[in-house]
């Protein structure tokens, strides 16, 4: 979604702090909490003990992928995604903004649970822009987020739009620190680098960057299915056809999956949004749509030919987003309260109850059935 750049981020945050009240970066206007970060799940704030990664070690130091490749959860094989038990899974579930209102966690966890989303996509920070989410908070989101069967699907939105490497290191290196709570969580989570990283529309500094990150998160032991986001705001799917091999192949694991995100300028109609999956599907890989509205400042999304393409090709998607946007983008909420008792008419009612929607279409992960 849009960002604004790096001046006005500055400023937003100073008239924050000034006035207790602001939007979030246009297109998605979601307003950062007041409240201290709730410890999720009942945790302590004690320091999780550093873990033991001699296992991921061969006999000359070296990476030892085979030992990863056994630790590994989620897969991807032949461009579809694979839960631990072998079974296809395909994603639907919706976008819900933790790191802005820490204190809706639950509330909107069990809402969300009840649509029959089998995935949610948490929105996280590293500290660069937002207040960091803690390594304990993030393993009670993973824990509340099992407890109702939901898939954890774990970005981090600070670097939103930025085009500087450093601002998708920076991402790499928050799911490196956070290694003890996701090391053991491979089944459960999924982890999204970066939300929207990179908003120019250009594919070498995308891929060249990917291509550094990845391997950051092999070395600390992280052998989660890695979905990475297109560049130009998400929206720019080309680039998953001009550079995605590379970015696929500096995964030792070749467990690495993509992701567009579709409003005006990639879901605006039919072809545009079978284009920008095709980009992805017709070179083999496997890819969801991790966002979408049913309109945007943009233009205007083919919301019901993008949902009824991704149920007949089974391609995953993900709505945009589930309460707390503002800033005049209030439109892409799907529920008006957060505990879901009432739905947005034209956008909630649509992702929810519709034709190809969520309570129709989703499917529980299998791992949950055991």
């Amino acid at each position: 979604m849009k960002k604004r750049n790096k001046l006005f981020a500055l400023v937003f945050i100073l008239v924050l702090l000034l006035s207790a009240c602001g939007s979030k970066p246009a297109g998605e206007g979601q307003e950062p909490s007041s409240t201290q970060e709730e410890t999720a799940g009942g945790t302590t704030g004690e320091e999780t003990p550093a873990r033991d990664d001699a296992g991921q070690r061969g006999a000359d130091g070296g990476l030892d992928v085979e030992a990863l490749r056994e630790q590994m959860g989620f897969y991807v094989d032949g461009g579809v995604l694979y839960d631990a038990n072998g079974n296809a899974f395909v994603m639907r579930g919706v976008n819900h903004a933790h790191t802005w209102f820490t204190d809706k966690l639950f509330v909107a966890l069990d809402a969300i649970e009840d649509t029959g989303s089998n995935c949610v996509r948490i929105v996280l920070s590293n500290g660069e822009q937002w207040n960091e989410n803690t390594a304990d908070t993030v393993s009670g989101i993973i824990k509340e987020c099992k407890d109702r069967n939901l898939i954890a699907i774990l970005e981090v939105h600070d670097a939103t739009g930025y085009n500087e490497k450093e601002s998708l290191l920076a991402a790499a290196q928050y799911f490196v620190d956070m290694k003890d709570v996701l090391i053991g969580e491979e089944a459960y989570v999924i982890i999204n680098i970066a939300n929207e990283w990179m908003g120019n529309s250009t594919t070498q500094t995308w891929k060249e960057a990917y291509m550094e990150a990845i391997p950051m998160l092999r070395e600390a032991g992280l052998a989660h299915t890695i979905l990475v986001d297109s560049a130009g705001w998400g929206q720019y799917g080309k680039c998953i056809a001009e550079g995605g091999r590379e970015v696929f192949e500096a995964d030792p694991l070749a467990n690495v999956m993509f992701a567009v995100h579709m409003y005006g300028t990639a879901g605006g109609s039919p072809e545009k949004i079978e284009t920008n999956l095709k980009y992805a599907t017709d070179n083999g890989f496997c890819v969801c749509v991790g966002e979408f509205g049913y309109t945007h400042t943009d233009g205007d999304v083919d919301e019901a030919f993008l949902m009824q393409y991704c149920v007949e090709n089974q391609i995953g998607y993900i709505a945009w987003s589930w309460k707390g946007n503002s800033g005049g983008v209030e439109y892409l909420d799907l529920a008006l309260e957060w505990d879901g008792s009432e739905l947005s008419a034209d956008w909630g009612e649509i992702v929810i109850n519709g034709a190809n929607g969520i309570r129709e279409t989703a499917r529980i992960c299998s791992v949950f059935e055991e």
